[in-house]
């Protein structure tokens, strides 16, 4: 059985969470009265007391609710597990929608040890249904919904990071993906830096674990599109028919489809396709590909079967 060691709280940003015996998660929102709670995807942390007890063996004396955590759950690997993964308790409901976190700033227990678990343990969820717990509680583990596929879209501009352009591309793919059943997680609007590009690729893959994520912008010729480059860059294995299926249909429109120098990889488990940066190529594109994707997706991320196979495995 899993239980609930402790529950973490701060009542303002920035300073070092406490412990209550029992607390109440609001719908939508987070733990009540948490300065961290809100409407974003990371309502709620969680972290392994198995991490933690590890952790101390090392010599680190830390208390709960140091790492910055809200719930301590003994019985479970969180870092194992796939977003999407339910959590119960009562009458709450959680699901996990991210696992670690970039850390931007070294915290104390890393200026003292060297090192902190929770950018890389730790895991995120958002409250489902909100509920009372107490300290002892049993957290119940549900597999993720098969059918749920999760979607990102990354508009790249300069001018529109700095606020000088509208994004319309990103809204109109944005909704594309809506309405084909998609759950769109995140719509960032970046500059053209090949860096930041590659982090926010490797966010969306790895800690939100989308399915696909679709780029708009900086496939041209200029010295400033580098969001191939940046594609390539963090690809587990390469996926160069969709890009060409892409180029192939956009050619049919316009002979000026053959300067379009997008890319589509694989990293890991997330299937990341560039598409060009004016909204009309942008849903173009888009339109072409999507009824194509749901065979491939099913396949890189594995049927309900080995999902619930995967689930019997952590429980055992």
């Amino acid at each position: 059985m899993s239980t609930i060691k402790a529950i973490c709280l701060s009542e303002k940003k920035g300073t070092q969470k406490h412990t209550v015996p029992a607390a109440r998660l609001v719908e939508d929102w987070g733990l009540e009265g948490d300065a961290h709670a809100g409407h974003w995807h990371r309502q709620v942390s969680l972290l392994s007391f198995e991490k933690i007890e590890a952790f101390r063996t090392k010599g680190a004396d830390v208390a709960f609710g140091a790492f910055g955590e809200n719930l301590v759950v003994e019985g479970y690997d969180f870092r194992s597990l796939p977003v999407g993964t339910r959590f119960q308790c009562g009458d709450a409901l959680l699901e996990m929608t991210q696992i670690g976190k970039e850390c931007h700033t070294h915290c104390a227990i890393y200026q003292v040890m060297g090192e902190c678990i929770m950018p890389h343990e730790g895991v995120f969820a958002k409250v489902l249904k909100g509920g009372d717990i107490r300290v002892g509680d049993e957290l119940v583990m549900l597999p993720p919904d098969p059918a749920v596929r999760r979607a990102a879209v990354v508009t790249l501009s300069d001018k529109g990071a700095k606020g000088e352009r509208a994004d319309e591309s990103g809204p109109v793919l944005a909704k594309l993906l809506t309405e084909a059943g998609y759950e769109v997680v995140e719509e960032l609007l970046i500059p053209d830096e090949q860096s930041r590009i590659q982090m926010e690729l490797i966010r969306l893959s790895d800690g939100r674990q989308c399915h696909l994520v679709l780029t708009t912008g900086g496939t041209g010729f200029s010295p400033r599109d580098v969001t191939p480059e940046a594609t390539l860059a963090v690809a587990t294995r390469n996926a160069p028919g969709i890009a060409e299926a892409i180029r192939a249909y956009s050619m049919t429109i316009t002979p000026r489809a053959m300067l379009s120098r997008g890319a589509s990889v694989i990293r890991n488990g997330t299937l990341i396709v560039n598409l060009p940066g004016s909204p009309k190529a942008a849903r173009e594109g888009a339109e072409y590909i999507l009824p194509a994707l749901g065979h491939g997706l099913d396949i890189l991320r594995g049927t309900a079967g080995e999902c619930a196979l995967a689930f019997s495995r952590e429980k055992k």
